[in-house]
């Protein structure tokens, strides 16, 4: 049995400790790497020189890789030095850490938009709408409504729209149709469920115990809550997220619904409550995941020859009566840093990333969705969707995705769910009533600083 009492102590404790240590924590982890400043004086008459970090994924790397190379060849007054940002449990703390150090790049394209406000209130971020062309290049780009989700509440831009990739549900083919499964049947929590025990049940016939209906991330870390529990709640609540008017909305019919949902998964044995060595998805241990779109060239790269797969949307309550199916955005922006001494060649270098050019590069190279009006009717576009298909299930449904609320401490509020999720879902310790209300409490009384 477990010890429930003291998994539960231990997890406010956890939940109570503000960012800031986090962050200091953080810190001293990356002081080696992070001492040395990335900002450069230029001489007289050299070129001048800007730092970019971009995400660590392989993908992304080599797309970064791919427009430096091609800003560098075409261009003599200013040169880009790229590096992938450096490891750690998150790329938010290393940007705290390096915002506390002065040591940020000029320009990093992995920005969290929940994490904009604690950058701006460190005083980190450039304000890009500074740049006189900013909102004209903006609107010429985006489509209608994006970039006000992205407005500070000063009133202020401090990133760059640039990709959002929605999140859905991944299945394996051949394991559901072996089981008799449609993958239609997957669309309702109790289609998943009623799916869920089919499948289990006749790979048990087979006496193999090791196939489960779906992996979800079993620890409570507050980012990973962004492919259950948040994704499932913005679906189930008809697109709605987690904050209104600065206190926690979640703790409704649609997130207990969810919690009770995520629980049933684990509580029913169709979740395994352990991690494995391994992609357990291309191992054909579960049938299905919660992923985005950068899945694509992973699976294509790594599956096995007679492996097939296809995407759907994340299953919702029985009741639920939308008539599309809204998800998680999972966007990502791009960032001019306040350490820069060149912000004015670092915009520049931004809008050559996002591009129409260099977002069709990105979407080829990456299989991911870049911010951009009328991309299905883009030829550019339209010749990459053609040869990868599957890139036309995260078209459409980019059109129906959830960004994070913009308020302080985001990052304290998805910990605070993090801990019930695993104390109620995967370990079954409470009830998902009282996870929801313990988790908005507790998320409140953050937005109001009581944390």
């Amino acid at each position: 049995m477990w010890p429930f009492d003291e998994l539960r102590k231990r997890a406010i404790h956890r939940a109570g400790k503000p960012l800031r240590a986090i962050a200091v924590l953080a810190i001293v982890m990356l002081t080696a790497m992070l001492s040395a400043p990335c900002v450069t004086e230029t001489a007289p008459g050299s070129p001048v020189q800007l730092d970019f970090w971009s995400s660590s994924n392989p993908q992304e790397i080599e797309f970064a890789r791919a427009v430096v190379n091609a800003w560098n060849a075409s261009r003599s007054d200013v040169k880009v030095k790229l590096q992938p940002l450096p490891a750690s449990r998150s790329s938010e703390e290393v940007l705290l850490a390096s915002i506390a150090a002065r040591s940020t790049p000029d320009i990093v394209a992995n920005i969290y938009p929940g994490a904009v406000s604690q950058f701006v209130e460190s005083r980190g971020l450039y304000p890009v709408d500074s740049f006189p062309d900013f909102l004209s290049f903006m609107e010429d780009r985006l489509p209608p409504g994006v970039l006000e989700q992205f407005r500070s509440s000063d009133g202020r831009y401090y990133q760059v729209p640039w990709k959002s990739n929605p999140i859905m549900l991944a299945y394996n083919v051949n394991m559901l149709k072996a089981a008799g499964v449609d993958p239609s049947c997957l669309a309702t929590y109790s289609g998943f469920l009623d799916s869920a025990e089919r499948l289990v049940r006749s790979t048990r016939k087979d006496r193999r115990t090791d196939r489960w209906m779906i992996s979800l991330n079993i620890e409570p870390i507050w980012w990973q809550r962004f492919f259950d529990f948040y994704t499932l709640y913005i679906a189930a609540s008809g697109g709605r997220t987690l904050i209104s008017d600065n206190r926690a909305t979640f703790n409704d019919s649609a997130g207990v619904k969810v919690m009770q949902f995520l629980a049933d998964l684990f509580g029913r044995g169709y979740a395994p409550k352990s991690t494995f060595a391994g992609d357990v998805f291309l191992q054909g241990k579960v049938a299905t995941v919660i992923t985005g779109p950068w899945a694509i060239p992973y699976y294509e790269a790594m599956k096995p020859r007679d492996f097939v797969y296809d995407f759907t949307h994340v299953p919702v309550p029985d009741d639920y009566k939308g008539k599309v199916v809204y998800t998680y955005g999972d966007p990502k922006n791009i960032g001019i840093f306040t350490t820069s001494k060149h912000p004015a060649e670092a915009w520049e270098f931004v809008k050559f990333i996002i591009s129409a050019e260099n977002d069709a590069r990105f979407m080829d190279m990456t299989s991911q969705i870049p911010y951009r009006r009328n991309l299905e009717n883009d030829p550019r576009f339209a010749v990459i969707i053609k040869k990868q298909p599957l890139i036309a299930r995260f078209v459409e449904q980019s059109h129906y995705t959830r960004g994070v609320d913009s308020v302080g401490r985001l990052i304290e509020v998805f910990d605070a769910i993090a801990q019930e999720y695993q104390y109620c879902a995967v370990l079954g310790g409470e009830s998902a009533r009282e996870a929801v209300d313990t988790a908005a409490e507790r998320v409140s009384e953050i937005l109001k600083g009581a944390y």
